[in-house]
């Protein structure tokens, strides 16, 4: 591959290879990247959102279903932390992401084949080690390859819209429908068939990303850029460790939700698993309008501000699901919906703005606190964190405390997550560069 030459600011820092980019190809790297990870996110709430059918079947307790989401979480994470590092020590970011999504696709199918609990688990076990991987590669080659003035915009629709689109609003939609016409195991062989194209697509279409260490060798600074960050070190950045614990909080209180919300809905409270289906999918749309809005705003008014704010707004969801008498709303709504998925659809919506934060706690606020060529370790150290003390621990801790306490439960569980998270944010060092500049300062990276 031919040599580009690297960007390089006033302070002699290489930062990536979007100068030689086209506009055009950086919107094409960015699309498909999110279509990738939204077909991850299909695959990944597949088993959320057809609980309802699952559950029964396997006979599953809650806490079973919180150890599901836990199992997933933790070899995601694992994979995380270690497909990041290969990633940057190799310098081969494309071919590892084409290799985990054609894995995480085969994945799904073990999962349909289930016929226990057991089963299940180790499905999902091997599905979070092939996925685990795909987000920190593929904000690496964001990091790198796109405009920084946009990075919070470009990582946002990378993370978020496709992960959305596909994950939260079609998986329910799509595969609670397919799954009421034929079964859940054909809904599970279904979601494992759109990661096979994708990853003919990114073989195809995207070139692999120049190793960040060419670029710092060409600016005359290879010596210094090349030894690798550790984790330790790495946590000794201030913005690292205030996102890997805002990360754990919010990524906790995300997979808390969606491994409990959609059997309560139906199980507890009542409700059709066609209205339900939109109810949760209304989440995702409301995240991939947010994975523009929120991460745009950032650009320009700071990453700080939104992750403080958007923990507190967030409680409007669980507090709507509590305090909101089933009962109450009789008939049918919008499209056909109970009257109270009609009534909660807006309060879910408004609240789960605090999705769109998410890549920047994992992504952004990293990327832009150390140097290009930590990016996929620094990026896997923020998401593998996340996953293990939030996605692991989270998920069966909330289960357990439905088993004890009553299945509402884990609603206050995550009322109290949002809280926590939003003060502890108040600890972010800015590090948006239009938020820089009119403050007349600089970044600084580690």
């Amino acid at each position: 591959m031919a040599t580009h030459p690297a960007h390089i600011h006033a302070g002699g820092e290489a930062q990536g290879n979007w100068v030689t980019n086209s506009p055009a190809y950086q919107t094409l790297l960015v699309l498909l990247l999110s279509l990738n990870f939204g077909i991850v996110f299909f695959d990944r709430q597949a088993l959320n959102a057809l609980m309802p059918f699952v559950q029964p079947d396997l006979q599953l307790s809650q806490t079973q279903i919180g150890l599901l989401a836990g199992g997933l979480s933790f070899s995601w994470a694992i994979a995380a932390f270690f497909v990041g590092r290969l990633s940057d020590s190799i310098g081969k970011r494309k071919i590892l992401l084409v290799i985990a999504t054609i894995a995480f696709s085969l994945c799904s199918f073990l999962s349909g084949l289930a016929t226990s609990f057991l089963f299940l688990f180790a499905a999902r076990l091997l599905m979070g080690a092939a996925e685990g991987g795909v987000m920190p590669i593929s904000h690496a080659m964001v990091a790198s390859e796109v405009n920084p003035e946009r990075r919070g915009l470009a990582q946002g629709v990378a993370q978020n819209l496709g992960s959305n689109l596909l994950g939260s609003f079609a998986a329910p939609v799509v595969l609670v429908a397919f799954a009421t016409a034929f079964s859940w195991r054909e809904a599970f062989y279904l979601a494992a068939l759109p990661g096979l194209l994708s990853a003919g697509l990114i073989w195809l279409m995207l070139r692999e990303p120049e190793p960040a260490a060419e670029i710092s060798a060409q600016v005359g600074t290879a010596g210094d850029h090349h030894s690798a960050i550790g984790f330790l070190e790495a946590l000794k950045v201030r913005n690292m460790w205030v996102s890997v614990v805002v990360g754990v909080l919010l990524v906790a209180h995300f997979v808390i939700t969606w491994a409990f919300m959609p059997n309560f809905l139906v199980q507890t409270r009542g409700m059709d698993a066609f209205s339900m289906s939109w109810l949760v999918g209304s989440l995702g749309i409301a995240a991939a309008i947010y994975s523009f809005v929120v991460a745009g705003i950032s650009d320009k008014i700071g990453r700080k501000p939104v992750m403080v704010f958007l923990p507190f707004l967030s409680l409007i969801g669980p507090l709507g699901v509590i305090y909101l008498d089933p009962a109450s709303f009789t008939g049918d709504g919008l499209l056909g919906l109970s009257g109270y998925a009609t009534v909660l659809i807006p309060i879910f919506f408004i609240g789960w703005m605090v999705n769109g934060v998410f890549p920047i706690f994992m992504a952004t606020i990293p990327s832009e606190s150390f140097r290009p060529i930590h990016h996929a370790t620094v990026l896997g150290l923020a998401m593998g964190s996340c996953e293990v003390l939030g996605g692991v621990l989270g998920p069966p801790l909330a289960g357990l405390l439905n088993d004890a306490y009553g299945p509402e439960t884990f609603l206050y569980v995550l009322m109290v997550l949002a809280v926590i998270s939003g003060f502890v944010a108040m600890g972010l060092k800015e590090t948006a560069p239009a938020a820089l500049r009119r403050r007349g300062e600089t970044a600084n990276p580690a």
